[in-house]
């Protein structure tokens, strides 16, 4: 028989120390895997903390994913009402999966392989450009920003001379401080740039995913919508783990020496900075379409629930010694990218930027070091992403 859950207590979302999942995540883990809490946007839902748990809700086709579900979590206050029609996150299936399809063939191993020596050239320019200028060097403007940013820009065909309008949209959406109606009229700006893009790929092809998407799937609409997730999701992220992982990395200087001197480690380095931070960890948001018991706990039909994937990353069942940072851990089964049907398209090329940018920026820069304490930083715990507003370094 499921356990009775307790009130829905209010779940803070806010990290007190930079290196770890919010305290209470950890204690709901350990006592309530399966919680019934309140958001700060008022709502009521239930959370899972377990690594198991969540993996298992991931790949039930009981639990949707649909964005525009009413019963779909929401951390943030106030409601931007009905997102447009966005590809892979505003879908049911069997929808999702054909959707899907249409566009797995951009995100392979091989075709990530492909745009290796263009990534390399990229970041030999962004730091080439940093030791020219002057020190101490704010390491998320001169490089952990514009490298993704540029990169996904390329890969869709979209002008990196807009970069400063899509990068500042994106982050006022993803701050849990945005007034909801700032909110929705940075979306509607990010969407009405992307139908524009999406109107001039059809008149004018380029060799570029969104011109090859258009042309296959005839589409405008939804492209636009495809667009804008991921323009927003290939350089958010990314930022943010080349932001946390320098820091994390220089702070370690044993660590470090073992990724300079055999960069075969430096995909094992990824990988634990990956499951370490958990950068998107409220990413993961699903409904029940009917009752599912689930974490000794039955969640009824229209129930939402949110996965605390940094917390489940950090569970002790899954990662052995798991707030220990280890490198040489080896553990690519963390929820950093999800699990199932909807895990992240991109992680083949956030894990080919991540490694060519710690490789370039340690060998080309040996001397580079934090220029403010740690304790001094200013982390974002104020949104959707984790990361760094801003890391100082000199060298």
């Amino acid at each position: 028989m499921p356990a009775t859950p307790t009130p829905a207590a209010p779940l803070s979302l806010v990290r007190t120390c930079p290196y770890a999942p919010v305290e209470e995540h950890v204690r709901l883990r350990e006592e309530e895997p399966a919680a019934r809490v309140t958001l700060p946007s008022g709502m009521q839902a239930w959370v899972l903390t377990r690594h198991d748990d969540i993996r298992k809700m991931l790949v039930d086709p009981r639990f949707n994913h649909n964005r525009n579900h009413p019963g779909i979590p929401r951390t943030e206050a106030g409601r931007l009402g009905s997102l447009p029609r966005i590809p892979l996150l505003t879908v049911d299936p069997p929808v999702h999966a054909r959707e899907r399809r249409e566009v797995t063939g951009e995100f392979t191993v091989k075709r990530a392989a492909a745009l290796e020596s263009r990534i390399q050239q990229i970041v030999d320019e962004h730091i080439d450009a940093m030791l020219a200028g002057p020190r101490p060097a704010d390491l998320v403007q001169a490089l952990a920003l514009p490298v993704p940013s540029l990169v996904i820009c390329e890969m869709l065909g979209v002008p990196y001379a807009d970069h400063a309008f899509f990068q500042s949209r994106s982050a006022a959406m993803l701050r849990w401080s945005t007034p909801q109606e700032e909110r929705a009229a940075v979306m509607l700006e990010l969407m009405a740039y992307m139908h524009e893009l999406t109107a001039r790929k059809e008149r004018e092809p380029g060799d570029d995913l969104m011109s090859r998407m258009v042309a296959k799937t005839g589409d405008l609409e939804g492209m636009a919508g495809l667009g804008f997730l991921l323009l927003i999701a290939g350089h958010e992220t990314t930022s943010n783990v080349i932001s946390l992982g320098a820091m994390t990395l220089l702070e370690r200087p044993e660590t470090l020496a073992v990724i300079r001197e055999d960069p075969t480690k430096t995909p094992g380095a990824v990988e634990e900075l990956l499951r370490y931070y958990t950068v998107a960890e409220y990413a993961i948001v699903r409904v029940a379409e009917e009752d599912v018991e689930i974490a000794g706990v039955t969640i009824r039909a229209g129930e939402g629930v949110l996965a605390l994937s940094n917390t489940a990353n950090r569970d002790p069942a899954a990662f052995e010694a798991p707030d220990e940072f280890d490198i040489a851990r080896g553990a690519r089964h963390h929820l950093g990218f999800g699990y199932g049907a909807h895990q992240c398209l991109g992680q083949n090329l956030a894990r080919l930027e991540l490694r060519i940018v710690f490789d370039t920026l340690f060998r080309r820069v040996p001397g580079l070091r934090l220029a403010k304490p740690v304790e001094d930083l200013p982390f974002k715990s104020d949104g959707q992403v984790y990361g760094l507003y801003e890391l100082p370094v000199a060298w």
